[in-house]
């Protein structure tokens, strides 16, 4: 397994059944749909049968990710809605969909803030006692999980992203790593990051893309999802992820 150096930036600024509609939306952008160049990437690794990259948990892992079996992981965050739909499959066996498993996942605010930290030099705000942005689900048997959020924010010296951690069934960890999204002018990171009726008032002033970003500098293709929707609607990520069961 490949290690990644911990992050040292500060963070920076900072319905329950929500389907795909935004929470809060006044704008009202055109359909868009990102890829690796900023337009359809397909699901990151599902193209090939290789092992995705595993990555760093990150400063900011969950704490007890069994206590947040859920798959609305909103809870009282605004911002741009966001489906998350991540499918796992087992190199072991030819790439086929890997049933059971156990997916975490877990992402910033809007403004960039973690739950569950905070209070530090690392994370100005303190959100120890919450638990926003945060949950598990176990795949179905066409290896995916369903997540209701709302668009990630960024913060300094990284690109926006998602963690990800899978378990088999037993428990037992198979890899730890990040989705990257697509960028460019028409994205979906640069539409949400221009959307201040949304609460994303930070723009793209300091932003840190992928390809200086400390993780996927070094190869982001496996690790790149698909977005489609627009700010008006909402979001939705599909990518794949290859683990060895």
């Amino acid at each position: 397994m490949k290690r990644k150096e911990f992050l040292r930036g500060l963070g920076l600024i900072g319905i329950s059944s929500l389907a795909i509609p935004i929470i809060n939306s006044c704008s009202k952008d055109g359909d868009s749909s990102d890829t690796a160049t900023g337009t359809d990437s397909g699901s990151g690794s599902s193209g090939n049968c290789s092992v995705t990259p595993s990555e760093t948990a990150g400063p900011f892992p969950t704490i007890t990710p069994s206590s947040l079996v859920k798959s609305n992981i909103v809870m009282d965050r605004t911002g741009v809605g966001f489906t998350i739909k991540i499918t796992v499959k087992n190199t072991n066996a030819s790439c086929a969909a890997l049933k059971g498993a156990l997916i975490d996942i877990w992402h910033c605010d809007k403004d960039g803030y973690y739950s569950e930290y905070g209070g530090t030099s690392m994370q100005s705000v303190n959100y120890t006692s919450v638990h926003f942005l945060r949950g598990r689900q176990t795949t179905d048997d066409n290896g995916l999980v369903t997540f209701t959020s709302i668009f990630p924010g960024w913060y300094s010296g990284r690109a926006t992203h998602i963690h990800v951690h899978i378990y088999n069934a037993s428990g037992t960890s198979l890899l730890v790593t990040q989705i990257a999204f697509p960028e460019g002018t028409n994205s979906a990171v640069a539409l949400v990051n221009a959307s201040t009726a949304n609460g994303y008032t930070k723009g793209l002033t300091g932003y840190t893309y992928n390809a200086s970003d400390n993780v996927f500098s070094d190869s982001v293709a496996n690790e790149l999802a698909t977005l489609t929707g627009s700010v008006s609607d909402g979001y939705v990520l599909a990518h794949t992820i290859n683990v060895a069961s």
